[in-house]
């Protein structure tokens, strides 16, 4: 290899562009179909729980007494199998990811006590 082929190298990666993104600065935009994570709206939930048990991961679980409805995100394989399940259409998949975490936690959505009369 000569000197001049690796002048030649240097010189190139010097004056183009970079070829990955300038992360922090410059958030990624997503695809449409990108199955990010699942949200849920709470207030037209009717805790049927077909969602929970359409989940092959086992990552949602349904309390109708306490009006509760949580997902395991760590287990949630984002198959969508419970956003197609749902009969009022209150689970959507965003196309967005949920924020990184260190710690398993599971998401818990309560109802709210006006909505419930």
């Amino acid at each position: 290899m000569s000197v001049f082929h690796i002048a030649k190298i240097v010189l190139r990666s010097l004056f183009s562009k970079p070829a990955t993104g300038m992360y922090p600065f410059k958030k990624r935009e997503y695809y449409l179909s990108t199955r990010g994570s699942i949200q849920n709206d709470i207030e037209s939930c009717i805790f049927c729980g077909l969602c929970s048990k359409k989940c092959p991961a086992n990552a949602i679980e349904v309390s109708r007494n306490d009006k509760q409805w949580s997902i395991d995100r760590f287990r949630c394989v984002t198959c969508n199998a419970c956003v197609e399940a749902c009969p009022k259409k209150c689970l959507v998949m965003k196309n967005t990811y949920t924020a990184p975490a260190t710690i398993k936690s599971v998401d818990k959505f309560t109802k709210s006590a006006e909505s419930q009369q």
